[in-house]
């Protein structure tokens, strides 16, 4: 796996992996990966994340049915951020945030203010397995 020699992993392990919706170009989130999360989702086309909060592999979709089929996998000029190009299956439009909404960058800052930019697709309650 010389592809895994290239990247610029952390002192844990992880690198930051940017998933971005095909055709529309949307952001939808942000999540980390290591070197079998990078792996699995070569050898399977659709996304695979490290979970540091419950220290696991977690594939996408894998409790909510929001899977992420990944097109193209890039590295950034530092090898130290990848982009994944994805799309986000299970519900139209796609839903990729834990919180029922299309993307996981839904508060904007207006005015010195955060802002809800986006309504909830789906209840989360619903959501999960």
């Amino acid at each position: 796996m010389n592809y895994l020699n290239s990247i610029q992993w952390d002192a844990n392990g992880l690198i930051p992996a940017i998933a971005q919706e095909q055709g529309s170009g949307d952001v939808l989130m942000m999540a980390w990966m290591n070197q079998e999360a990078l792996q699995l989702t070569v050898e399977t086309g659709r996304a695979v994340y490290f979970s540091r909060s419950r220290n696991k592999l977690w594939f996408k979709g894998e409790a909510s049915g929001h899977v992420q089929i990944v097109h193209d996998i890039r590295l950034d000029c530092d090898a130290d951020v990848m982009l994944l190009t994805v799309t986000q299956t299970g519900h139209t439009p796609g839903i990729a945030c834990h919180t029922g909404r299309h993307s996981c960058f839904f508060n904007i800052l207006k005015d010195g203010v955060w802002q809800v930019s986006a309504s909830v697709l789906k209840d989360p309650k619903t959501m999960y397995k």
